[in-house]
């Protein structure tokens, strides 16, 4: 029965006479009078509001090719607190199997019939930038979960209701090009994703490249559900770099290494933040040694140093993580999604001075609330949001890792 079905009953209950008639032939004519003054108390409650709840729409990859991205961030809403500042939180769960054009019906389906206050979502690049124009049209603030720096920069009109947990590609081609640099990479050739992820990645990283004076030799593109990328390895190789870096997320980035592996490749070879989960390491098997790549801390979280800021409260996800789903199955990808839990549990207090759940008034609440945070420790890193920054993080928020014996290693400090 919906809020409005029983709000209808309650009040045709208190004041149509039929119905009042009908109850006095059934109740002891001592207890009508209280009945129906708590029908009409309920009714009048249901009427202002009085029970409204926050309500959180999110639309999660859980199937498709990011699905091992999307299966932890799914999990990962079953263990956030469905109370805070007194207000109950419902999170109303979508799947959009990495498609654009669903994880836009779901936003729209989210924020028009169910009145969300919040979105989050999607697990991909191109997802997310999709459900902007719907975050803005409808002045409902949203959390991403996906990577790319253009989800929030440049920070106008549109982007002034979006905020995201992941590390920017800038943030982490910083990190890629520092240990090239230092490894004496010279030349490197690139293969990413053939949509805003993989084009966000080699803006970023091409620019940073040159500064270092590594010079990129090749760009190539895949799609996330090729089944084969031999030529595009074939051009690469043909070019001799001194390093590879692949541009792609979840298991379809290990398609790449695979086969350039399979072609006798014995360069470096760079993945990013994308694949940092065990999902990965499993379908790239011993092809996966060796590699590089940048991650939030919350990757190697146990191998942090105990002055790490950030080890604490990655330490603190990872624990109530695997306590639900067992030792061993944390993903960076849940870290995403707990961190936006924690951005909304902070914001709640604030947008409840407000408005209440449920109006305009609130959903701007949060957004300003959001942008207000400051020092949130999340699993990802230190958030200090700001008007000019809806990412919030800095660089205590990657740290850089190596493949070895099959298992994540953390490099340096």
């Amino acid at each position: 029965m919906t809020d409005l079905t029983l709000m209808h009953r309650l009040t045709r209950t208190a004041t149509h006479p039929a119905a009042r008639q009908g109850l006095q032939r059934r109740l002891p004519a001592a207890l009508l009078p209280g009945l129906l003054a708590a029908c009409l108390t309920a009714a009048a409650t249901f009427a202002t509001g009085a029970v409204a709840q926050i309500k959180v729409g999110v639309s999660v990859s859980a199937t498709g090719p990011a699905a091992s991205l999307g299966i932890p961030e799914k999990n990962t809403f079953a263990l956030l607190p469905r109370e805070v500042a007194g207000q109950k939180i419902e999170y109303l769960i979508l799947d959009d199997a990495t498609d654009t054009t669903t994880a836009v019906k779901n936003a729209r389906k989210l924020v028009s019939e169910e009145k969300v206050d919040l979105l989050i979502g999607s697990t991909v690049t191109p997802s997310s930038l999709a459900m902007i124009d719907v975050a803005a049209e409808s002045e409902t603030p949203m959390i991403s979960m996906a990577a790319s720096a253009s989800i929030v920069e440049p920070l106008d009109a549109r982007r002034r209701w979006v905020f995201k947990t992941p590390q920017n590609d800038s943030h982490m081609s910083t990190a890629i090009t520092e240990q090239m640099a230092g490894a004496g990479i010279k030349t490197v050739a690139f293969i990413g994703f053939s949509d805003a992820y993989g084009e966000g990645w080699f803006k970023e990283f091409s620019k940073l490249a040159e500064l270092r004076h590594i010079k990129v030799v090749a760009s190539e593109r895949f799609a996330r559900a090729d089944t084969s990328v031999t030529g595009q390895i074939l051009k690469i190789l043909g070019t001799n770099p001194d390093a590879v870096l692949i541009a792609g997320a979840g298991t379809p980035a290990a398609l790449p290494q695979k086969t350039l592996k399979e072609r006798g490749y014995k360069g470096v070879i760079y993945q990013t933040h994308g694949v940092a989960n065990n999902d990965f390491l499993r379908v790239c098997g011993k092809d996966c040694e060796g590699t590089w790549l940048p991650a939030g801390p919350l990757l190697v979280a146990e191998q942090l140093p105990d002055t790490n800021p950030v080890k604490k409260s990655a330490l603190a996800y990872k624990a109530a993580y695997e306590k639900a789903y067992g030792a061993g199955s944390v993903s960076t990808f849940g870290g995403h999604a707990w961190d936006a839990g924690l951005l909304l549990a902070a914001a709640i207090p604030q947008a409840l001075k407000q408005g209440k759940p449920g109006s305009k008034e609130f959903r701007k609440g949060l957004r300003d609330a959001i942008e207000g945070v400051r020092n949130l420790a999340g699993a990802h890193g230190i958030f200090n949001m700001s008007a000019t920054d809806h990412l919030g993080l800095d660089q205590r928020a990657r740290v850089m890792v190596h493949v070895v014996d099959g298992k994540w290693k953390l490099v340096g400090p």
